[in-house]
């Protein structure tokens, strides 16, 4: 991976920020958000340099909403969005597969945010945190299904014009 110059850090911490506001902006919706959708297509996008992205991302929701015990799960769970589409090898661009990657994260989600729970406070913590939000885990499975259904091509034809038009699109 080459360097990142400042035209293309200054893009990766612009995208950082529009996964912010999509965050806040939806934050009234019960597990219902933007987010998964946008690193899906970022990766697609940036490939391995949306780590740069997501990292801005959960610096900017420690910054606003404090450093504690659920900031650590933001640290990892971005990434392993990313991860599966980056060793997904052929580039998925149907918008029924691509809901069902983001539903079945959707519904992974909480039993991935619980890891620390398990780990700060023992095998019963982590186990009640994560049966305590399944209900929550369902709406993020719809609300990922839903929100890809509707978005998912208007927004990879967005993003990936905005993407060629960047002075240095060689990422």
């Amino acid at each position: 991976m080459r360097r990142v110059n400042t035209e293309e850090l200054v893009s990766m911490a612009l995208l950082g920020a529009i996964l912010l506001i999509g965050q806040v902006g939806m934050s009234y919706l019960p597990n219902i958000e933007i987010v998964s959708l946008l690193i899906y297509i970022y990766t697609q996008v940036y490939r391995k340099k949306v780590f740069l992205i997501i990292y801005v991302f959960v610096i900017l929701e420690g910054c606003i909403y404090g450093f504690g015990l659920w900031w650590f799960g933001y640290l990892y769970i971005w990434s392993i969005l990313a991860l599966i589409v980056l060793l997904n090898k052929k580039q998925q661009t149907s918008v029924i597969t691509t809901s069902a990657i983001l539903g079945a994260y959707g519904l992974s989600f909480g039993f991935l945010y619980s890891i620390p729970y398990f780990l700060a406070g023992g095998w019963a913590a982590g186990f009640s945190y994560w049966v305590s939000g399944i209900p929550f885990d369902l709406l993020h499975c719809g609300g990922n299904i839903a929100v890809s259904l509707v978005c998912y091509r208007p927004l990879c034809t967005l993003i990936g014009k905005l993407y060629h038009l960047s002075p240095k699109s060689t990422l």
